[in-house]
């Protein structure tokens, strides 16, 4: 029987939203404000839900002890109170819209987390402004 049991945690995190390749003007017709030079930052919702069989032996998909410990290292130890364009390797290539911010979450709890499984997570950029992933 399959069942999802889900996580939410928060953090915080300063972005622009630029193409090198494009000028001022263009980055600023495409991205408004979010495009200014000296950045803005927000306060991110992230829900982390696992698809899975439950275990007869425990009665869970998954321990969600496990699943917060996997979700402090992998997130929010790696992006809170940072600046995505500067503190993230990953973002000096990709433009860090809250798409492609929740692409890489995704990866990075995909590889983390070792049971048979769907993952998918929503992240939250604002309360009304959120994208859902799910590989």
């Amino acid at each position: 029987m399959k069942i999802t049991i889900c996580r939410k945690a928060h953090f915080n995190a300063a972005h622009k939203l630029y193409n090198p390749v494009l000028s001022n003007d263009e980055n600023f017709e495409i991205f408004g404000k979010c495009s200014y030079e000296n950045f803005h930052g927000h306060n991110y919702e992230l829900i982390v839900k696992i698809l899975g069989d439950i275990d007869p032996k425990t009665g869970m998909v998954m321990d969600l002890s496990d699943l917060k410990k996997i979700i402090k290292t992998e997130v929010e130890d790696l992006l809170d109170h940072k600046n995505l364009n500067l503190d993230i390797p990953h973002f000096k290539d990709v433009i860090p819209t809250t798409e492609n911010l929740a692409i890489f979450i995704w990866n990075k709890l995909k590889s983390a987390i070792k049971i048979d499984c769907k993952l998918s997570i929503v992240l939250y950029e604002t309360p009304r402004n959120y994208v859902e992933y799910s590989g």
